[in-house]
């Protein structure tokens, strides 16, 4: 199994002392956790796009930049990328040049995106946001591919034999497909021989298996050999400690905060307490050996072979976060790494060598004369 470690940039007081942090700290923030999350070991690192309240993610693409320049091997994410509210011509040139800078590290999460606030930013409606999405992946994964791309649809002008710069280093990057609870993610995925990378966060396992299950057979139907189908699921938190008694209070707080949060932003919560959430929930609270046996539940349901931890703190004491994650990478992944095979992540491209221009042919001159 391979871990990622992710973030929403939520930017809210913390549920401890009420201390809302400057926007500039915490977006450097995030940049910090995404380099302590490389030197622990973790496989990639994502941030999300949100355009409301409480969220600071609004440009993914500069943030990973960023963290591209402050790392080396850590593979960059989008969790995810909303092509139903953005031009994809305009996202393909922004995560090319990412592809670039970050020497070929880059992997996109896309899907429709989340919040009522953001759809009206960008004039989208209920009605038409999937089939946003459909057309801006369609148009995208071409852009990707071909050199000059010729187009129509209905949501963008049309291309004429355009070319669109800079030509991406990976060729093409590869496309994971988002879905919390929607058949059109899985279609779309599963259409196109694309990985599905499950939210599985709100809920229990259920409704979330029965979407893997189903993206299983459309692959099948699509004339994919089942073999290849490749699946990744989130998790709702993280808190590992020795004994799991403290695991459970120390998230007490971080817990009853996210669910004051969910009733602000008119999302129902579906767990009562943080007992449920850990008996219920995807939730990994507790010891090394019962967040290891947690996933491999999870993991007997949905079939995947990457996850998604939290990245930030989310309200623990900075320490306690960082122990956390220390404990998780010595205890707890090394065992799921050789327990849960998976399969490699794409190798990291060798960057193109350098062109010269042909030289440009000269006319013989008559002996003894100037050139």
């Amino acid at each position: 199994m391979k871990f990622l470690a992710i973030t929403l940039i939520v930017h809210a007081p913390d549920p401890r002392t009420g201390a809302l942090k400057p926007v500039t700290e915490r977006l450097r923030d995030v940049v910090e956790h995404a380099v302590l999350a490389e030197r622990l070991g973790f496989d990639g690192f994502g941030v999300g796009e949100r355009h409301e309240r409480p969220f600071l993610s609004s440009s993914p693409p500069v943030v990973l930049g960023h963290i591209a320049a402050r790392t080396s091997a850590i593979r960059l994410f989008t969790a995810v990328t909303t092509l139903s509210l953005l031009d994809p011509v305009r996202a393909y040139e922004d995560y090319a040049t990412l592809d670039h800078l970050s020497g070929g590290r880059l992997e996109l999460i896309i899907g429709k995106g989340n919040g009522t606030a953001q759809a009206a930013l960008f004039d989208v409606t209920a009605e038409d946001q999937w089939d946003r999405n459909r057309e801006g992946y369609e148009l995208f994964r071409r852009l990707w591919r071909e050199d000059a791309v010729t187009w129509w649809g209905r949501h963008r002008p049309p291309l004429d034999h355009a070319e669109v710069l800079p030509r991406p280093l990976q060729r093409p990057v590869r496309v994971w497909h988002g879905s919390a609870t929607s058949k059109e993610s899985v279609e779309l995925a599963a259409r196109h021989g694309d990985p599905l990378f499950s939210a599985n966060v709100t809920n229990p396992v259920e409704p979330y298996a029965e979407l893997v299950a189903h993206y299983r057979e459309r692959w099948a139907h699509h004339g994919h050999d089942p073999a290849d189908a490749l699946v990744g699921a989130g998790t709702a938190g993280l808190y590992v400690a020795p004994r799991s008694q403290d695991a459970v209070e120390v998230y007490r707080p971080v817990f009853e905060a996210r669910q004051a949060l969910f009733r602000r932003t008119g999302v129902t919560p579906v767990f009562d307490s943080v007992e449920d959430a850990v008996e219920r929930g995807s939730a990994l609270i507790g010891s090394p050996q019962q967040v290891i046996d947690k996933v491999h539940r999870y993991h007997d349901r949905l079939g995947h072979e990457v996850m998604h931890v939290q990245a930030d703190p989310d309200g623990l004491p900075e320490d306690l976060h960082r122990a956390s994650l220390e404990l998780f990478q010595s205890d707890v992944a090394p065992v799921l790494r050789r327990e849960i095979p998976s399969r490699p992540f794409p190798p990291v491209p060798a960057p193109p060598a350098a062109t010269l221009p042909a030289p440009t042919p000269t006319a013989p001159t008559a002996a003894g004369s100037r050139p």
